[in-house]
């Protein structure tokens, strides 16, 4: 049964003119290996973690860096759940999938028990 449903759309150029103008907005956004990655990726992982939230219904207080997206061998992208977050999914499954296209980057989230 599907528990909830996100999706966020992110404009590439307007992220990275956030993440210049607060550098230590990507410390508190991203994990250390997440931040080594493109601009442009790095905006699908902000957009996959918007839609989780969104899926979760949750509210304010998380950590961003308890959702960690990563890249799975076959190149599909996964989430990694630690602390509160971990707790909030407890076994469901969850199901995401980014693109980034023309200045754009989206993902959507589908929590499933």
């Amino acid at each position: 049964m599907i528990e909830g449903i996100g999706i966020d759309v992110v404009d590439i150029d307007r992220f990275a003119q956030s993440i210049e103008r607060t550098p230590l907005l990507a410390e508190r956004i991203f994990t250390v290996s997440e931040r080594l990655l493109p601009i442009s990726s790095q905006a699908g992982r902000f957009a996959a973690k918007e839609a989780l939230a969104k899926a979760l219904d949750a509210g304010k207080g998380l950590s961003w860096l308890d959702a960690e997206v990563i890249n799975l061998e076959s190149g599909k992208p996964a989430f990694i759940f630690r602390g509160e977050i971990a707790d909030l999914i407890d076994g469901a499954r969850v199901h995401l999938s980014i693109s980034h296209d023309a200045g754009i980057a989206s993902a959507i989230v589908i929590v499933e028990r």
